[in-house]
């Protein structure tokens, strides 16, 4: 049995990393997602997870790669098996971190809210946070049933020190927790012509994730 397959599944303001609002959960133990196409997953990718982590006092960090991101729907170009072999090699040594195949088995767009519905009903005591970049905020308001989603889990935003997020978010119930995040411009895309192009992935992509992607002859192709 491959390892990943033993994780499988059987505002009101914006308070600091590791402080608990007067209206969060205090029960159970604190549980982040960090979503996204990790196609290929990269140092990036890892970071955040890590930041978020560290700095957000996190009893568990869970990796959930999408199907299909429905901003980006043009993002994936490897298989699922692909993906999940890729972050296994990159980060399955790492105890901290766990990889969900909850988005990948259930197959098409891969909404948030649906997730969030999964792990709630999954975990209905512990404290669920979404990590995303502080990017994200102003596009927030696009997320299928954003309201019912804020209510559901509380979103850990990275922002990188110096840069702070100016964007007003407005969405009623929004729970948001600001974290120091190292955000390495470092794109999927960018990566994936890399390849095409045999150029070096090195010191972008963990270096075992590098190995499959050669031996798999992944990105060949045409973007």
């Amino acid at each position: 049995m491959h390892r990943w397959a033993l994780r499988k599944e059987s505002i009101s303001g914006i308070g600091p990393c590791g402080k608990i609002e007067a209206n969060s959960r205090s029960c159970g133990v604190k549980i982040g997602f960090l979503g996204g196409s990790f196609d290929p997953v990269h140092f990036g990718h890892l970071m955040a997870a890590q930041d978020a982590y560290e700095q957000c006092g996190l009893d568990r960090l869970i990796l959930v790669p999408a199907a299909q991101a429905p901003l980006k729907p043009t993002d994936v170009q490897s298989s699922p098996e692909d993906r999940m072999a890729m972050i296994e090699a990159a980060a399955g040594w790492d105890k901290r971190f766990e990889i969900s195949d909850f988005e990948l088995r259930k197959g098409g767009v891969s909404y948030t809210i649906d997730s969030a519905r999964h792990f709630r009903a999954l975990y209905p005591q512990d404290e669920l946070y979404w990590v995303i970049g502080g990017d994200q905020l102003p596009k927030l308001h696009l997320w299928k049933d954003i309201e019912e989603l804020a209510k559901l889990v509380e979103f850990i935003f990275l922002e990188r020190p110096g840069y702070p997020v100016k964007s007003r978010v407005d969405i009623p119930g929004l729970r948001l927790r600001r974290c120091d995040g190292h955000l390495l411009a470092i794109s999927s895309t960018e990566l994936r012509e890399r390849t095409r192009l045999n150029l070096a992935l090195d010191y972008f992509v963990p270096h075992k994730a590098i190995v499959y992607i050669r031996e798999k002859g992944l990105y060949r192709g045409k973007q």
